[in-house]
């Protein structure tokens, strides 16, 4: 039991920590000489332009930046509540308010990252003199972990909602 729970423990805190790096990096969308996150875009490492409301499409980038903000809060929380129930629930009971909290943070980031993949063109393509060189990229790896660790809350909140506490 105390290799399980070891186990659980760990797979949370990656899960917490690809949330952290998935919004805070600079790799959503890169491309030769230019990086795009949810926050700024950068041409060579020096022209950094933070994404405002000067932007058309902006309700959308807020979006995805308060989604991938609350996953990771939402994430952190359940591993709270994960500890607290650890010690408080009786013997038998499961992690059902863990689960849910873990749900609604695997939620929050499939639904930031699904509005970044459906408006990443509209996005990046709307400023012809800044987005020019930026219309011929790639998804970054901050994208590809914020999938990742969609996949990894979902499992987690599967596993507290199984997950039973015995000796």
């Amino acid at each position: 039991m105390l290799v399980l729970l070891a186990f659980i423990i760990v797979f949370h805190i990656t899960s917490a920590a690809l949330l952290f790096i998935a919004t805070l990096d600079n790799a959503w969308w890169v491309g030769e000489g230019f990086y795009a996150d949810v926050w700024k875009i950068c041409i060579n490492s020096t022209n950094c332009t933070e994404i405002s409301d000067a932007f058309l499409d902006y309700s959308t980038m807020q979006a995805v930046q308060a989604t991938m903000i609350l996953s990771t809060i939402l994430c952190c929380i359940a591993f709270l509540i994960f500890l607290l129930q650890l010690f408080r629930l009786k013997q038998g009971e499961r992690f059902v308010l863990t689960s849910i909290i873990q749900l609604l943070s695997c939620l929050s980031v499939v639904i930031a990252a699904s509005i970044y993949t459906d408006r990443r063109q509209e996005l990046h393509s709307q400023n012809q003199n800044f987005y020019a060189l930026t219309s011929e990229g790639t998804y970054g790896y901050s994208f590809i972990l914020a999938w990742v660790a969609f996949a990894f809350t979902f499992i987690s909140g599967l596993m507290y909602l199984i997950l039973r506490k015995r000796k």
